[in-house]
């Protein structure tokens, strides 16, 4: 069994689930609708630009989840997968997942957005494993805030990905074995880890990267 992983904004998905996340808290009233569209907007930027400050965006992304009764964020959850996140799949994606199943792979979402978030669309995707960012519970399961752990983003993510690979012991299970599909500069060093890079509609300088070290390029939309 080989390792199949994917991440998943621009990706797996047509447009980005965290920034959509963002918006939407603010189109629902759970956030100042201005200034928090402007920083939600600022942190994308600076995602693309490859320059984000994940703990600095974790704060900013956590915050809400730490405001509201947990009930209420799932509730909003639920109308935010079935409203943006459904027609947000690019259609090359199931097909894509499909074929690594019935080729008996492991297929994990890695993915820089948080587990809150990206749960319920890995259960969409019918991706049974998730690696993604962790916002901290409380013992009631109230969100406190904080970050927990190594967020998955950058070299994060080969981190994540060992640990993963550790709590799920398998001999064919290796970074150097796998495949790992993305659309990001922010996914470089993990693509460069892999045995099987692929770029998905990359960013420009992916796109160069990928184009100077041979790599495949695909559409998923």
């Amino acid at each position: 069994m080989a390792l199949a992983l994917f991440d998943l904004d621009n990706t797996l998905l047509a447009g980005d689930s965290d920034h959509a996340w963002n918006e939407f808290l603010a189109e629902v009233g759970a956030v100042h609708p201005t200034c928090h569209a402007e920083t939600n907007d600022r942190f994308y930027q600076e995602y693309v630009a490859g320059t984000l400050d994940i703990h600095e965006f974790c704060r900013f992304a956590f915050s809400p989840l730490a405001e509201h009764p947990r009930a209420q964020l799932e509730a909003w959850r639920e109308r935010f997968i079935d409203t943006l996140i459904r027609p947000m799949i690019a259609p090359g994606a199931p097909p894509l997942l499909a074929r690594h199943r019935e080729a008996g792979d492991e297929l994990v979402i890695i993915t820089a957005t948080n587990q809150f978030v990206t749960q319920p669309i890995a259960d969409l995707l019918g991706v049974d494993h998730l690696i993604a960012t962790l916002a901290e519970e409380g013992e009631d399961r109230e969100f406190t805030g904080d970050l927990t752990g190594v967020p998955c983003f950058q070299e994060g993510k080969i981190e994540r990905l060992r640990q993963y690979l550790a709590d799920h012991p398998d001999p064919e299970d290796s970074i150097a074995q796998a495949s790992f599909y993305s659309d990001s500069r922010n996914d470089i060093p993990l693509l460069e880890r892999v045995g099987h890079p692929v770029a998905v509609d990359p960013d420009p300088t992916l796109a160069a990267h990928a184009h100077n070290q041979g790599w495949p390029v695909i559409s998923l939309r």
